[in-house]
């Protein structure tokens, strides 16, 4: 037996010689090293000032995170800071801290991911940091189901739609000098939103970094001399103010809440809740939808990109709100009545897809790339939100589509089908506040009378010609839309202010119309004889708008048929021309067409009258007598018959179109060709209510302004007291 006592007990000996060994060995390759800082939660205990904070980490039920594994920053308020916290607050004290309380200081005050300083304005994206760009981090915060409307609600993470794997945590804002020289700021544009705090060149929110990059075995602390709670998504900022009430009306217009099944099942887990929970989302993220979310924590990309920028929110208050809507719906009385791009209008309007920094309000777009109508002496409220920067302002952001001659349509039920054709096609041109127009209004009332409307039902404009069946489809959106550019003109000499007089001025579309005392007509009125009389007119901050009985049509009749009918109704300007054409080889009698030139296409013809082609037959120009001046319009000669298609094709300018309007003038080419194939040129010198033609050899001619301005499908006839030397060519 006592042999036995002896083998054990050397036996025991010996095992704990052999495992001090090992241990010895695996200390020296495994172990913990003897300068390896203390967890965080050690760590603040050991400098010794962190006594509150440490005590809102117990109760927040993070000590054990925070005591163990993991790689955070923690930005920690000392407690100094504490004091400050519960004298503003008037809270006892430590006991006056609830763990739901203590939950927001401490994950909050928490970021994924260990950051020394002067890698925290680093943006962390996929293939390594761009510095200098980031002022955000994502915290471990988020806020879960909460009721709201009788329902329990979950705030929506992306633009419009609901990402369950996303639990759209809040993000906290920091200030470091780098960051703000990158980007061309200043610690005036952080103490704009931080006015009592000072700018160190390290600052949390409105907090000071005290000690900064402290070395824990799980992360980084710095020390920071303020609490600082959760901050509010902007739609939770929005929500604490009631001068914004009315904005905040006209965004619960856009919300719809659905059901979710998973995070249903999920807050039953954590609650024992047996009640279904919505996502309450923004009609956000579509063409035609908001801008952004207001209660998305993410931004565009819904990744890493929120470190560097966010949502900007600007919302007038009542007071500035309520005329402005009054003024806009005051055809259509409520938004509801109104087409919905007239509210989402608004709304976007003060909703910009970027952070406005305040030294750089002026220069900075919103969500419809519109610079801002109001400065800074307009903001009453500003804040810095987990999501975004909030400014209150006492003067409405004007959108362009309520401003401009956009706007005349746009808010008026009798103009409806003019707004689709002006959306579809030059909307974005007209509401530029920078340039002035012109526009004749086009009501339903006139379009349906001239067979004109847009079918729902096809998604199609649709035309019906007199004693015609109904078209649908582009045809009829092509007559729809040349139509409206006839009636919409470029005007920055402010043309078209005084139709009192007389004269003619180009369309959008390169066309022309004429006025005369107060009445409008283009090239289909001028067929038909019809006129345009203007009711009345309003301005814009970007031109003017005349409100008139019919609509500017465009002419269906040919080239040579214009001719045709001006040979009959003023012979002696136009016949002798006329008869030359009908008899040469350019002449196409089944349609009426001339040779070389293109329905669609734009000229400008130059018939010399009776009188001067009589002078150019006795100088031996055109065939004819030359003793009389008598033409003869029938050559047999193929000589003659190749003159007479010179002098027609060098009196018609190709694609292009001149009028006596003072603005273009120069050499313009001609249908008429050299025997080498070169081009040939008239040169016009152009002033309002005077033209005059000048050939190669100096021969010139002057336009007979009454008798001219004969406007065609893209045509302009004009009468000239000459005929220019087309042989020399």
């Amino acid at each position: 037996m006592n042999r036995l006592v002896r083998i054990t007990l050397w036996s025991f000996a010996l095992f704990f010689l052999f495992s001090g060994c090992r241990k010895k060995e695996w200390d020296k390759y495994y172990g913990r090293p003897s300068d390896l800082a203390q967890p965080i939660y050690q760590v603040l205990q050991a400098r010794g000032n962190f006594t509150h904070f440490l005590a809102c980490i117990d109760k927040s039920g993070y000590k054990a995170n925070l005591s163990s594994g993991g790689y955070w920053t923690i930005f920690a308020p000392n407690d100094s800071a504490f004091a400050v916290f519960f004298k503003e607050n008037s809270i006892s004290g430590d006991s006056g801290i609830d763990s739901a309380m203590a939950q927001k200081i401490v994950k909050y005050a928490l970021i994924y991911n260990a950051y020394r300083k002067a890698d925290l304005t680093n943006y962390q994206v996929s293939g390594g940091a761009d510095t200098s760009q980031a002022f955000k981090r994502k915290t471990a915060y988020y806020n879960w189901v909460y009721p709201e409307k009788g329902k329990l609600v979950l705030a929506a993470n992306r633009n419009g739609s609901f990402n369950a794997d996303d639990n759209n945590n809040k993000y906290i804002p920091y200030f470091l000098d780098n960051f703000l020289s990158f980007n061309n700021l200043s610690a005036y544009d952080y103490n704009f939103f931080y006015p009592t705090s000072t700018y160190t060149g390290f600052n949390v929110a409105g907090a000071s970094v005290v000690n900064a990059d402290i070395p824990a075995e799980n992360g980084l602390i710095d020390e920071v001399n303020q609490v600082t709670m959760p901050l509010p998504s902007l739609e939770e900022y929005l929500a604490t103010n009631d001068n914004y009430s009315e904005f905040r009306k006209l965004l619960a217009k856009v919300i719809s809440y659905q059901a979710n099944g998973d995070i249903t099942l999920r807050n039953r887990a954590l609650t024992g809740s047996m009640d279904s929970v919505f996502i309450k989302l923004y009609d956000a993220g579509s063409l035609l939808g908001l801008a952004f979310s207001p209660n998305n924590e993410n931004f565009i990309q819904s990744s890493t990109d929120a470190q560097t920028n966010g949502w900007s929110l600007v919302v007038p208050t009542n007071a500035a709100l309520i005329p402005y809507e009054q003024k806009i719906l005051s055809h259509y009385g409520t938004f509801d009545a109104a087409p919905p791009a007239v509210l989402i209008s608004l709304l976007n309007a003060h909703m910009w897809i970027t952070n406005i920094w305040p030294s750089k309000l002026a220069q900075t777009a919103n969500s419809e790339q519109e610079v801002p109508t109001f400065d800074l002496s307009n903001v009453v409220d500003k804040k810095i939100c987990s999501n975004g920067f909030f400014y209150g302002v006492n003067k409405v952001q004007d959108a362009n589509v309520f401003r401009t001659i956009y706007s005349k349509a746009f808010l008026d039920p009798n103009y409806s089908l003019m707004t689709r054709a002006l959306d579809a096609d030059i909307k974005f041109s007209i509401v530029n506040p920078e340039g002035h127009y012109t526009m004749v209004m086009m009501s339903n009332k006139v379009l349906n009378a001239a067979g004109y409307d847009f079918n729902t039902n096809q998604n199609a404009w649709s035309y019906q010609p007199p004693g015609g069946t109904i078209e649908y489809g582009t045809a009829a959106q092509s007559r729809v839309f040349r139509i409206l550019q006839t009636s919409v003109f470029v005007t920055q000499n402010h043309e078209l202010d005084d139709l009192s007089g007389e004269g003619i001025v180009e369309t959008w579309d390169n066309e022309y119309v004429r006025y005369k005392n107060n009445t409008l007509f283009a090239g289909g009125n001028m067929d038909d004889g019809t006129i345009v009389h203007i009711d009345s007119s309003s301005t814009s901050i970007n031109g003017k708008v005349y409100y008139v009985d019919n609509l500017l049509t465009f002419s269906e009749l040919s080239l040579g048929a214009h001719l045709e009918n001006l040979a009959t109704a003023q012979p002696d300007y136009f016949s002798s021309f006329y008869n030359y054409l009908i008899h040469s080889t350019l002449w196409s009698a089944s349609d009426k067409s001339i040779l070389g030139t293109t329905p669609g296409n734009f000229y400008t013809v130059f018939v010399p009258t009776n009188a001067a082609i009589s002078q150019a037959v006795k100088a031996g120009l055109l065939p004819g007598n030359t003793t009389t001046g008598v033409p003869n319009f029938k050559p047999s000669a193929a000589a003659d018959q190749q003159t007479v298609v010179q002098f027609i094709t060098y009196n018609i300018l190709d694609k292009n179109t001149v009028v006596p309007d003072g603005k273009k003038s120069g050499s313009f080419a001609t249908l008429l060709k050299t025997l080498n194939g070169d081009l040939t040129f008239i040169n016009v010198t152009n002033q309002p209510n005077s033209m005059q033609l000048k050939d190669a050899y100096g021969d010139i001619a002057n336009v007979n302004i009454p008798e001219s301005d004969i406007l065609c499908d893209r045509a302009v006839i004009h009468s000239i007291d000459n005929v220019l030397n087309f042989n020399a060519h």
